[in-house]
């Protein structure tokens, strides 16, 4: 297994399949949103080009993201040949659940392990000012449709924005009283082409807490409040589910990261919030050998930061989130 300058053994990579969308999300991208031209990004055989080289190397877990990776082409074959590689023994996703009311199904058995759906709110209208052109029932639909093919346990990504859905945790934390899933809040982080608006907007992991225990009652800690990836989970009294509180800004969980993302145009970052990249495009197309590019891979990852600066005011503005796959 590769490992950091710090020792961190990395080994979980996110793989974004487009930086195209069927939604337009406030704190995500702008309406207008320009996407790159197709032949910009990493085609299928150059993906799983890489998912081997990354598999070489120790990598076990790979997580699909965009965008919205549902809308890529030949996304279940993919995702067949993606989990048929040696040494990957897991394959998630995340979604915006918009298509899996059609997908789920075949996704699934293709061998895909589970599913991250995003869902901010459960009105309707501030899902539609939320996410610009969506529709909040589309997104149930594909909720059960996973629940139904077996990509379970679901988790349900809430990113929380003040004046939008600040007001909504409590609903949707109430919804592990009667569902098995895993709600999380996420912090807003602040990117480039929306950073002032998710600066004044954010809301911190302890205001979210407090008020879900206003009017649910205590939280009561999972595992002793240690980290459950980048979560910390909480379960209501009685709850058939739990809450995860995703504090990436105000409480950063960077010593025990273990990821990487591989953007849709073949460029590798080690950490979401920082700009430094590395092309594994560019030489993968010019004829680099399988030896250079695990070089260049292994090079990334020793030389991954320990975390991102946003305490001292340092933002990355070089991409916008559906650029860099969540």
């Amino acid at each position: 297994m590769a490992l950091d300058r710090f020792g961190r053994p990395i080994h979980y990579l996110r793989l974004s399949l487009t930086d195209h969308c069927n939604l337009r999300c406030v704190y995500c991208m702008p309406e207008d949103m320009t996407f790159r031209p197709q032949d910009a990004l990493m085609q299928d055989d150059e993906i799983l080009r890489l998912v081997r080289l990354f598999s070489g190397i120790g990598f076990d877990k790979i997580r699909l993201t965009g965008g919205e990776p549902t809308i890529r082409a030949r996304v279940t074959e993919l995702v067949r040949e993606i989990a048929a590689t040696p040494g990957i023994r897991s394959v998630t996703m995340t979604t915006n659940g918009i298509l899996l009311g059609k997908l789920a199904a075949d996704l699934a058995a293709a061998g895909l392990k589970r599913v991250n759906i995003s869902l901010d709110t459960l009105d309707p209208q501030k899902f539609r000012r939320l996410t610009r052109w969506g529709r909040l029932e589309e997104v149930m639909e594909g909720i059960r449709a996973a629940e139904e093919a077996g990509l379970t346990p679901i988790k349900i990504n809430a990113v929380v924005v003040r004046g939008y859905n600040e007001t909504d945790v409590v609903d949707l934390a109430a919804l592990t009283r009667e569902y098995p899933w895993q709600v999380r809040f996420i912090e807003m982080m602040p990117f480039g082409g929306a950073t002032e608006f998710q600066l004044q907007q954010t809301i911190r992991a302890e205001e979210i807490r407090a008020r879900i225990e206003a009017r649910l009652g205590p939280l009561q800690p999972v595992d002793g409040g240690r980290l459950d990836g980048e979560a910390r989970l909480y379960r209501l009294p009685g709850a058939r589910g739990e809450i995860g509180l995703i504090a990436s800004v105000s409480q950063p969980f960077c010593a025990s990261c273990t990821r990487a993302r591989l953007t849709a145009d073949g460029v590798l970052r080690m950490c979401l919030l920082r700009e430094k990249e590395i092309d594994l495009l560019t030489p993968l197309r010019r004829g680099a050998t399988d030896e250079t590019l695990r070089r260049l891979i292994l090079e990334a990852i020793w030389q991954k930061p320990w975390g991102h600066g946003l305490a001292a005011g340092e933002i990355p503005v070089n991409r916008v989130m559906s650029e860099i796959g969540g």
